[in-house]
């Protein structure tokens, strides 16, 4: 086995975006002159959406009166914030430096909608641009499902076992042990309180984006 392609799940994974919520989070709670809440609680939260995000600040439930009244209007004011205080986490540019040496296509699987990935991406400074991007507007199954990571090795023509996949969730580690991909969790991400990154099963964990690399290159090795 060796090793084609490295894609990467984007929101506390390859990007640290929890500043463009906190910011969100903050004006929102604001405006409806309630407490903010921690930005620890915040980078808990990110991964899971704005649904998620919405229960956090406010303590209702998607099925409650004024939820979605809510929800739009995090939406709204995130759309105005993304991009502009998110970065690529230490060590991500020397890691795509090094995929774009050896040659291995590289790209983002996340849950994130299009029309809020598309645009951080664009204005984003990478070594080298992304071979694939795909988002749930992509696909009829988001993750956990394997759909979207199967839809980047037919792009990328790689086979899932010539992949590895990065997430800090267990709905990544999921969606790449399903494909029959090799798999990263980021204990550098957004990880629950309570969640037990030891108990996702995935292949490898690290917890610095520097870890990655000697990863990959271990798989490289292999003839």
């Amino acid at each position: 086995m060796t090793i084609k392609a490295v894609f990467f799940d984007l929101d506390g994974t390859l990007l640290d975006t929890a500043p463009d919520f906190v910011l969100t989070l903050n004006q929102l709670a604001d405006e409806y002159n309630i407490a903010r809440v921690s930005e620890e609680k915040i980078r808990e939260t990110v991964s899971n959406g704005a649904r998620a995000l919405t229960t956090l600040l406010f303590g209702l439930q998607d099925t409650d009166k004024g939820f979605e009244e809510r929800r739009l209007r995090l939406l709204d004011i995130y759309f105005e914030h993304m991009g502009k205080h998110c970065f690529l986490y230490e060590g991500m540019t020397l890691l795509l430096e090094q995929l774009r040496k050896h040659e291995l296509y590289w790209g983002i699987i996340t849950n994130k909608p299009y029309r809020f990935t598309q645009p951080i991406v664009e204005q984003l400074t990478f070594p080298t641009r992304p071979n694939v991007v795909l988002c749930p507007d992509h696909v009829a199954h988001a993750k956990p499902d394997p759909e979207a990571l199967l839809l980047a090795c037919t792009q990328t023509h790689c086979k899932p076992s010539e992949v590895i996949y990065i997430g800090d969730h267990k709905r990544d580690i999921d969606c790449g042990l399903s494909a029959g991909s090799k798999t990263i969790a980021a204990g550098f991400g957004y990880i629950e309180q309570e969640d037990n990154i030891n108990h996702w099963n995935a292949n490898h964990i690290v917890q610095h984006a520097s870890e990655i690399w000697p990863i990959i290159d271990s798989y490289l090795a292999i003839k």
